[in-house]
């Protein structure tokens, strides 16, 4: 049964492949990966094989027959969860690990659904397919009959081999291309090590952090006072923002436009792949522009808790401490307490990523979700039946409509897009269709075999079209409206979406930052690398200056201040969370420690591998320093000492 297994499992390297390479256009060619793929699925076979024949010899104890069923049922089901992680894998070009068990299994439900995946054809088909994968391994018990010694030669030499992989690995999977590295992976050992450390692991908490003494090459003092509340500090936030607008008669409305998967790869000035959004690039214009920005997360669930408030991630994001949260603020309550109306609106549900009990933690006075949108409006398009909600231009135009006409009171307002998502479904089909083909030649001026590759991903790049059309929609609209001009605008994605490759390990947090107003005077593009953990101090720094806003004296924000440079330069220190339960990534200055590589980073946040033990360990020790302090804040809830606004 092994050598069958054996033999479907290398087929699946094939197939793995020819999925991935129908699928996406990669920098790359088939040979390249596949040596190193075949090598690591040899590897997961002599772990995988090596101990289920332990289990086996200890069944067949009691029942050789037994024990025979017994192997056959655990070879079947490790190839029916290598065939769908395999399927799973040609979509997203992202292994499943151990973030599959930071969701809660509603949210996993809704997401399945929402892929189309989950229907009654896909379950027949894995239930035949199963029956089939017992019979060709009762074939190999019937035809592959070998000698005592030659199977006790086999034994002898596959685990011989095993021991070999484990001392001293068959082959080495570090590449500055994330996407490369993760197709030479063998995607059921992946998961199985994830979920090995997820089990073992995820309890130990180290308590040796120590409160930073000194902020060299950072842009902000922060006074660290209290050791029983190691994220807790003092500190006074410039105004690095009021040069560049007009003085304030009265405190701005504050409006966020999080932008679904909207990376800087096909947004904006610089754009790599070439820019999908032609009405932000013409609002880049009159605003301020963050070339180097990076998310804190790589998926949604860190947009709200990071943009907003620039909080640590927990165990599997802040968002999953929902039901016990630590106390804590944002921009959102500091602007309550200082008499802003706050109102959010997303065209999902709000229960999703546990964003809602985020929002109510923080008293919004208005939350819309997918409940909330008048009969007259219709769901974003299925092709199951199952929907997320409703499509961008339909939030925006719901949003207005529940807005006040007049209000006394500063606002702050959210609108959060989803229609760049996950099945990448998008209205108004034959107008997107015939508007890309005219995006791809008339405004990226690409040729005809340029313009077949972008095609491959068609379904991704017009859900981007058609997000940036609903965004100029929504400015068409709000710039009616009376309090236009005394309203600052803030346009940011929540990630990179993973579907297209991508060019590093860093790419998948770099997205766009422009804050766009009237009441800017001096327009520019800044260079300085910047993350969302630097919107909040920066905000509030400059309302504190420039409108005589009150501010509380003792944050949490892990973020300096948005960096006005006009040359590339970094002066953070953070981390950076991919998914849920996956803490892998640092940066400090112009460095990036990513899964324990070593990178120098660039204009653009071009990547460059770079050897330095000695700057590596001090990265390590920094990032181990963090990892401590947020297991601290996650066993203890100790995040923010009581205070008041002063």
């Amino acid at each position: 049964m092994s050598l069958i297994f054996f033999i479907l499992m290398i087929g699946f390297r094939f197939l793995e492949l020819k999925l991935v390479f129908d699928s996406h256009i990669l920098p790359f060619q088939f040979d390249e990966v596949l040596t190193v793929g075949l090598l690591d699925d040899i590897s997961w076979y002599f772990y995988f094989v090596g101990l289920l024949l332990i289990l086996h010899g200890i069944v067949s104890f009691f029942s050789i027959k037994i024990a025979k069923w017994f192997s056959q049922l655990i070879f079947g089901i490790a190839l029916v969860i290598q065939l769908a992680l395999t399927f799973y894998f040609s979509r997203s070009l992202i292994p499943l690990g151990k973030d599959l068990y930071a969701y809660s299994t509603s949210d996993l439900i809704l997401t399945v659904e929402a892929s189309g995946q989950l229907n009654p054809t896909n379950l027949i088909f894995i239930g035949i397919f199963f029956v089939v994968l017992l019979f060709l391994l009762q074939t190999g018990i019937w035809i592959m009959r070998l000698s005592l010694r030659s199977y006790l030669y086999v034994t002898g030499i596959s685990y011989l081999l095993l021991l070999v992989a484990v001392i001293n690995p068959l082959v080495d999977l570090k590449s500055q291309d994330e996407t490369k590295q993760n197709i030479k992976l063998n995607k059921s050992s992946f998961l199985a090590f994830q979920t090995f450390d997820y089990f073992m692991f995820t309890n130990e908490y180290y308590f040796d952090f120590y409160l930073r003494s000194t902020n060299e090459g950072l842009a902000v003092k922060k006074d660290y006072f209290d050791p029983s509340f190691p994220f807790a500090f003092k500190a006074n936030y410039p105004d690095v923002l009021g040069p560049y607008f007009d003085s304030l008669e009265k405190a701005p409305d504050i409006v966020f436009v999080l932008i679904e998967s909207m990376g800087k790869a096909y947004s904006g000035t610089d754009a790599y792949l070439g820019s999908f959004t032609p009405f932000l690039d013409s609002l880049e214009q009159h605003s301020l522009v963050w070339m180097n920005n990076v998310s804190s997360t790589g998926r949604t669930f860190g947009i709200l808790p990071g943009i907003f408030s620039g909080l640590p991630f927990g165990e599997k994001g802040f968002l999953e401490l929902y039901q016990d949260f630590p106390k804590h603020e944002s921009l959102l309550s500091v602007l309550r307490e200082n008499d802003y109306e706050v109102r959010y609106f997303i065209g999902a549900d709000q229960n999703f990523d546990n964003q809602g009990s985020f929002l109510n933690y923080q008293k919004v006075d208005q939350l819309v979700d997918i409940l909330g949108f008048d009969p007259k409006y219709e769901k974003a398009p299925s092709n199951t039946g199952f929907s997320w909600g409703y499509s961008d231009k339909e939030l925006f135009r719901n949003g207005l409509e529940k807005l006040p006409l007049n209000s006394s009171k500063p606002q702050l307002r959210i609108f959060q897009t989803q229609t760049s998502h996950d099945p990448y479904l998008v209205p108004e089909l034959p107008f997107y269709q015939s508007k890309l083909r005219s995006h791809l030649k008339d405004n990226l001026k690409l040729s005809d075999s340029q313009i077949g590759d972008y095609l491959a991903y068609e379904d991704v790049y017009m859900t981007l079209l058609y997000a940036d059309d609903a965004v100029r929609e929504f400015m068409e609209a709000y710039s009616k409206r009376p309090e236009f001009e005394n309203t600052i605008f803030i346009f940011t994605g929540d990630h990179r979406l993973p579907d297209i490759p991508m060019s590093s390990r860093l790419d998948r947090f770099h997205v766009p930052l422009i804050i766009y107003s009237p009441l800017i005077t001096r327009p520019s593009y800044f260079r300085g690398m910047t993350s969302h953990f630097e919107v909040t101090p920066s905000i509030l720094a400059f309302l504190r200056d420039q409108a005589g806003l009150k501010m509380p004296e003792i944050a949490t924000w892990q973020g300096q201040v948005l960096d006005t440079s006009r040359v590339f330069q970094s002066k953070l220190a953070m981390p950076l969370m991919r998914n849920k339960n996956q803490l892998l990534d640092y940066l400090d200055g112009e460095f990036f420690l990513s899964d324990g590589q070593l990178f120098t980073i660039s204009d653009n946040l071009n990547i460059d591998p770079v050897t330095d033990n000695d700057l590596t360990n001090k990265l390590n020790g920094q990032f181990e320093d963090f990892k401590n302090k947020n297991n601290y804040m996650v066993q203890t809830r100790k995040l923010l000492p009581v205070q008041q606004i002063n």
